[in-house]
């Protein structure tokens, strides 16, 4: 059994190579800062806005978040409209099993799914970007939050057949789908607002960019106790963007295959607590604690908090700006007893 550690592998070349200029570099050096004015990216001049949860610059009106619940298992893979999602939390659901909260706000996929069900660490983050949820079950704490009106939601116990679909490709439970017209239609039958955009998270200039520091890190390996569910991160240097593998398999879009490609690896630590006897968890994601961000093939070490009900990045008690893009957030558990390590390498 492992307690929860980043090791940082050191390749020969880079050991042979540190004589030079990289010998004066720190291990963990201050990642830059973004200013107020970091939440728009350079593009700011021609575009008259900027989508809240990827920094990058539009003409197009804004509206709400939709965070969806997607399925995880081998038998769902692989997913619809992850490729379009702006930001992707990923954890434990039950026992090894992961599943994602995929929120959309700068793209609207035509489909997402296979839709899964709803825990209470999910809903909470959901409700703390603003999102209307949608999941397909629920676990018992979650079914009383949801039916007492927690948070905006539809859910695919009430709308089996009508918004959400069953795909003949896949056997239930992993053959439940919604498409954003139904999410629309949806929203519309219960009066929920579509129309109230979330606060914008903070990004990087691209001057910041440019200077961005931290130590080399171009696969990222994240282990959960079980191979099916084993997360890799490879940084593709001529697309300056990581790619996402599951048990050995590149993440990618059923039916055209599309790859997931992420500007951010945001790995956190958090406890973890299992509460039944089906494996189902409970996740602290209000404390805060260590955090590992990936950016551009580069490391830096952080602290993640819970600030209105939105995990950021902090350093030294400041905010750390985000790469104008798309976010993948991984969370670990933290204390000794579970069998889960990550391990960022150099090349």
């Amino acid at each position: 059994m492992k307690h929860s550690v980043i090791t940082l592998i050191l390749t020969a070349s880079l050991l042979a190579g540190g004589c030079g200029k990289e010998e004066s570099k720190p291990n963990n050096p201050e990642p830059a800062q973004p200013t107020q004015t970091a939440r728009k990216v350079v593009e700011q001049e021609t575009f008259s806005d900027t989508y809240p949860f990827t920094g990058i610059g539009t003409n197009d009106s804004q509206g709400r978040a939709i965070a969806v619940m997607v399925n995880n298992h081998p038998k769902a893979r692989p997913q619809s409209g992850l490729s379009k999602a702006d930001i992707v939390y990923e954890m434990l659901a039950e026992s090894e099993v992961t599943r994602f909260l995929a929120v959309y706000q700068s793209e609207k996929p035509e489909k997402v799914g296979p839709v899964r069900s709803a825990r209470k660490y999910y809903i909470d983050l959901a409700k703390g970007l603003g999102a209307l949820y949608i999941a397909h079950g629920y676990s018992p704490e979650a079914k009383v939050m949801l039916r007492q009106g927690y948070v905006d939601n539809l859910n695919g116990i009430a709308f089996d057949g009508t918004l959400f679909k069953r795909e003949t490709f896949r056997k239930a439970p992993h053959n439940s789908y919604i498409s954003f017209e139904n999410i629309e239609k949806g929203a519309a039958s219960q009066s929920y607002d579509l129309g109230l955009p979330p606060k914008p998270m903070m990004f990087l200039t691209e001057e910041q960019m440019e200077d961005l520091q931290g130590s080399p890190a171009f696969t990222a390996n994240i282990r959960y106790g079980s191979d099916i569910f084993n997360v890799q991160y490879k940084y593709d240097q001529k697309l300056a963007k990581y790619q996402r593998f599951s048990n050995g398999e590149q993440t990618v879009e059923y039916g055209d295959q599309t790859p997931i490609l992420l500007d951010n690896i945001f790995i956190i630590e958090a406890q973890h607590r299992v509460i039944d006897n089906s494996g189902r968890r409970e996740i602290d994601i209000k404390t805060g604690g260590k955090g590992y961000l990936l950016q551009k093939g580069k490391l830096n070490e952080v602290e993640w908090q819970n600030r209105d009900g939105v995990i950021i990045p902090v350093k030294n008690g400041v905010e750390v700006g985000l790469a104008p893009g798309r976010t993948w957030v991984n969370f670990v558990p933290s204390q000794p007893g579970i069998s889960q390590s990550v391990t960022i390498e150099t090349n």
